[in-house]
This record gives structure tokens, sequence and C-alpha cells, in this order.
């Protein structure tokens, strides 16, 4: 099939629900104490059965591991401990009969040191491929060429005695960054992509996408100051946040690789792309690479990441996103691999059970597609890890301030009365979190007004209400403690509003609005209509139609 030919696409994406899977953590099925595809595979009917439309696996493929899968090398294979490439057939095939779409998650901004592309370029500075990899001179007193930063600590530039030169690093030293200014890098990134495409998965999740060029001057990031910490992609004690990127990331060059790239996806049905996408403007290079229809299909930056989740910051966000987007497509997350679990970052050490229900009723109501990452289904918070239990590099280096993410990625509790959760017979990799007992998969199931079950009505109900998935959104005006906005598409109008706030709240709905009747089948509570005042209960939610 040449590039220039496009596969049909039914658009399943597009206000699509993606469901992420941490393979280590999601179910063990050898008792070695680490999650792997057999382990995925026995769960998916889970998944399946709470309404997503796909699934996003994290890095399984062959990796030292030194970043837990996201140092890959190589691109093209599973890693024994999560399985063979026969059981990820087994895997896509079960997925597909469920009617879930697979999507893998691919890291192209760099590879492991292990990768042999790397152990080639750095063994000489006249190899076939010398330039693979973003390689400079020191400056003539012997430090690195410029104050490029790691977001894991330090600079990001590494010694390498081989070809006495300095490698570049935007992550840990063993994480080499390649260089996307040499054709042949893309080229043989591209092949890596069609390959899974040619064994069936469904699109991609790609790791950082706007890491891919950096600037070919080497020009120094122009100096930031001390951060305030609203940086939800970065933590107040990381020196990284005292820089404007401007030099070392999201580079003009990438969206003409983007376009290549979806050159090749567009070849194959169905298929889809969603980038994660860390900037110091994320909603704008959200519009940014996925305006035109000839990029990225959509994608998701950290504005909801953070700590921040009142009325008046989600406004702000949303408002701010309404200004750029275009024709570009979002893909929304309140949580992932890399955050604290939202029911901590939002709701402290005791979540409320409504702030859980307005966030993921927010999620699912906003114009655009949605992840949900494993576990916030069943409202896990943030599971504490003793120091000498961590494993994550990134929470090492950083402690005590930062902890890292190792407590957002503890192991999926399946059985309440099993010693570890019924994630696996042995000891995981991870300890199981206490607090998640009560929490787990068979006891929600055994409650109808659980959580879980809340999810699951909520994104059937979801399915039936076509201005939530195609339709526009339009704000209403800024409120201290109410969010409200409306969801229109072909003569459908949905209004949508959250008190986020543990205090009682009214809102007056604007006079040209229509007459709101509750959609009582949504499951919302919390809010009762009184002529054209929304009175709401903490944490209330409201899904009303207009006429």
């Amino acid at each position: 099939m040449s590039r220039s030919n496009k596969a049909p696409n039914s658009g399943w994406w597009r206000g699509g629900v993606i469901y992420q899977i941490y393979p280590r953590s999601f179910q063990d099925s050898n008792g070695d104490g680490i999650g792997d595809l057999p382990g995925i595979t026995r769960r998916l009917e889970h998944v399946a059965t709470l309404g997503a439309d796909a699934v996003w696996l994290s890095p399984f493929f062959k990796s030292p591991m030194k970043d837990f899968g996201y140092d890959i090398s190589d691109y093209r294979d599973v890693d024994p401990m999560f399985g063979t490439l026969s059981d990820f057939r087994t895997l896509v095939d079960r997925a597909h009969q469920l009617g879930l779409k697979v999507m893998v998650d691919q890291v192209y901004s760099h590879t492991a040191d292990q990768h042999p592309w790397f152990v080639e370029s750095r063994s000489s500075r006249d190899n076939p491929k010398a330039d693979w990899y973003v390689w400079a001179d020191a400056m003539p007193d012997g430090t690195p060429p410029n104050n490029w930063l790691s977001i894991f600590g330090g600079s990001a530039w590494q010694w390498d005695t081989r070809r006495k030169q300095y490698y570049l690093h935007n992550f840990l030293t063993s994480q080499p960054d390649l260089n996307f200014h040499c054709a042949a890098v893309q080229e043989a990134v591209l092949d890596c992509v069609k390959f899974w495409l040619d064994f069936g998965v469904d699109g991609y999740r790609l790791d950082v996408v706007n890491f891919y060029f950096h600037d070919r001057k080497l020009r120094s990031n122009p100096a930031r100051g001390a951060p305030d910490g609203s940086d939800p992609a970065v933590p107040a004690t990381n020196p990284y946040g005292w820089q404007w990127h401007r030099f070392d990331k999201s580079q003009p060059e990438n969206l003409a690789f983007l376009q290549k790239l979806r050159a090749l996806v567009d070849q194959y049905p169905d298929t889809t792309m969603v980038g994660e996408i860390g900037d110091d403007d994320g909603l704008a290079r959200v519009a940014e690479y996925t305006a035109g229809g000839d990029k990225l299909h959509m994608a998701y930056c950290f504005d909801l990441l953070g700590t921040p989740h009142d009325a008046p910051y989600l406004h702000r966000v949303f408002s701010r996103f309404a200004e750029v987007v275009g024709s570009g497509w979002p893909c929304w997350a309140i949580s992932n691999h890399d955050i604290p679990r939202v029911a901590t970052r939002w709701g402290g050490s005791k979540p409320p059970a409504g702030l859980l229900r307005a966030a993921i009723a927010l999620q699912l109501s906003l114009r655009g597609s949605s992840c949900i990452y494993q576990g916030d289904e069943l409202g896990l918070p943030e599971a504490e890890i003793a120091f000498e239990n961590l494993q994550d590099p990134y929470g090492i280096t950083m402690w005590p301030e930062f902890k890292g993410r190792d407590g957002c990625r503890t192991p999926m509790p399946w059985s309440s009365a099993d010693a570890q959760l019924g994630f696996g017979s042995d000891k995981p990799w991870l300890p199981v979190a206490e607090s998640h007992r009560a929490l787990a998969v068979d006891r929600q199931e055994a409650d109808a007004g659980s959580l879980l079950n809340h999810y699951r009505h909520l994104l059937d109900w979801r399915r039936t209400q076509p201005a939530l998935i195609h339709g526009g959104m339009d704000l209403l005006p800024v409120h201290e403690q109410v969010l409200a906005y409306v969801r229109s598409h072909e003569g459908q109008r949905v209004l949508c509003a959250f008190n986020f706030s543990e205090r009682a709240a009214s809102l007056t709905l604007p006079a040209d609005l229509g007459t709101p009747q509750p959609l009582a089948d949504s499951g919302a509570t919390g809010a009762t209509l009184r002529g054209s005042t929304v009175d709401f209960a903490p944490w209330g939610v409201l899904f009303a139609r207009l006429v």
C-alpha cells in the first residue's frame, strides 16, 4: 500500500474513552510479582464491561527497565517479563472480540542506552549511526554545550568517554535522545510504527511527543525564575521548572514529522494516535499538534493533572482552550501513571465520594476524548510507599520533598480477601496498598451504589447522548463554585453543571438559555431546579436537556 492511500476511519476515537493499563501492575499471571500480557488478557472483560472503547497499554517492549519500560531497547519485541509476541497476539484478538481497540505506548524521543542503535552510535564519530543521537562537543572549559536540564534532575548532557562528546538525555542518563534531524532516524521510527500497525494494533499513545526535535543551534533556554509549584508536570523542587523550555523541545520541525507519521497511520483503517504533551503552554501545543487533520488525531497536556480543580480554575482552562483549539481535538486526562492519583490530588487524605463522582462526570462531558487510568474507577487513593520500597528513579533522586510516581503504580486490587488483593500469588514488585483493600473490584461489584458501578452507568448513559460525544461546548460565565457549560449537537442541547466545592451553591441560569429539564437517567445527584436557579449540594452535578 502506497503512502498516498488513505484507509477509511470511523472516527470512533472522537469522543471515545481510552482506558490506560500499566502492565506491571494490572495482573500477574505467573507468580513472579510482575503484571504481564496474559494477565491483561484475563482482565480485559473488566475494561469492556466498564464501557471503554479502547485500551492504552504502557510499554511492554524489551527494556533494561531503568525507567520501567519507557527506556526501550527493541521496539519490535516483547520483554520476556511481560510475555511473548504470541501472548500479545492473543491479547489483541481477545480485545477485538470484546469490542475494544488496542493502542500501544511508544517512546520515540529516546531509547535505552542498551539499544543497538545507541551502542553503535557511541562507538565512534564516523560509524553509520554516528548522528542518530544528539551528540555535541564540550565547551572550551569542558562543561556541557548549553544549560538544558533533565526532567529527572541535573544537566541533560552526559559525557561519553568513547566519543569524547556529550549526548543529550531529557530524562535518565540511560535514555539518550534520538536525533530527529537525521532523516534515517525518522525512517527507522516510521518502520517501527508500521511493524505494530501490520501486527494489528489500532493506534498509538505517543510519549513526550513534543520532545522529538531539539534546536539545531543548541541555544540555551532563557531563565524563568524560581517556580511557584503551579506546573503539574514538574514539582516545585525540580530545577527543570526554572527555565522556559524554548529550545530543548517543541521545535517547529516536529510538525512536518507528525505529518509523515499521520500519513502512515492513515493507511490503516480506524486507527488513531494520542500524544502526550509537556510544554510551557500545553493547551496551545495540543491545539497546534491536532489541527488540520494531518498530524495527531488527539493529544493531552497537564492542565487537569495538577492540584487545582476549583470552578474558576477549570473555567480558565477551558476558556483558554476554546480560544486556541481551532480544528484541534483534545483527549482529557485527570490521572495517569506519572501523576498522583486524582482521589488524593484533588480530594486530600479523605476524598469525598461526591468529588470523585463529579470528576468523572466532568471528564466524560467535556468536548473531546477521555483517558481513564486503571483504578480510578475504584476511587483508589495515592498509596504511601516507604523509601526502602521505592522503585521510581525520579522519586529516589528527588526524595523526600517529591516521592516519585510509585504511589499511583501499585497493583490493581481485584479481590479484597486475598493477601495480594488478587494481583498475583507472590510478593509484587510494589507492595499492595492496604488502603485499597476495601475498594477492591469484588467489593464494588457487589455494591450497586459503588463508584465502579457509577462509572459503568455513566459510560453507558453517555452513549445515548450525542451532544456529549460530538457536540460543541459553550461555557457559562465564571462562578465561584460552579462550572457550567452547554454541549450542543444537531438540535440537542445539554446543560452540564458541577459544584466543585464542599459547600452548597446556587447558580442562576441566563434568561435566554432555555428551559432545563433534568436528565434523571444520568445518575447525577445533588442538584435541584428552582425556576431559573439551580441549587447544588456539595459536589452536586446536574445534566439537563434544554428546551
